[in-house]
């Protein structure tokens, strides 16, 4: 058999399955029920600044009190 078809077959077959799990394991990652605390922190992060927290946090001090 040519170095070809014996990879084409391979291709065909056990590498499809093998991308298909690795696709299934990466959607399952993405939807487990423990990662909603990650996707809400990460889609909120653009709008925090230095001067205030994005939520929960202590206020932070004046400008003129962290220079001082």
């Amino acid at each position: 058999m040519e170095t070809y078809s014996l990879l084409r077959e391979f291709a065909d077959s056990w590498m499809l399955l093998l991308l298909v799990l690795v696709f299934l394991g990466v959607v399952f990652w993405a939807w487990r029920p423990g990662s909603r605390k990650l996707h809400d922190e990460a889609a909120t992060s653009i709008f925090r600044n230095e001067l205030k927290p994005a939520g929960g946090g202590a206020p932070a001090p004046a400008r003129s009190e962290r220079e001082a």
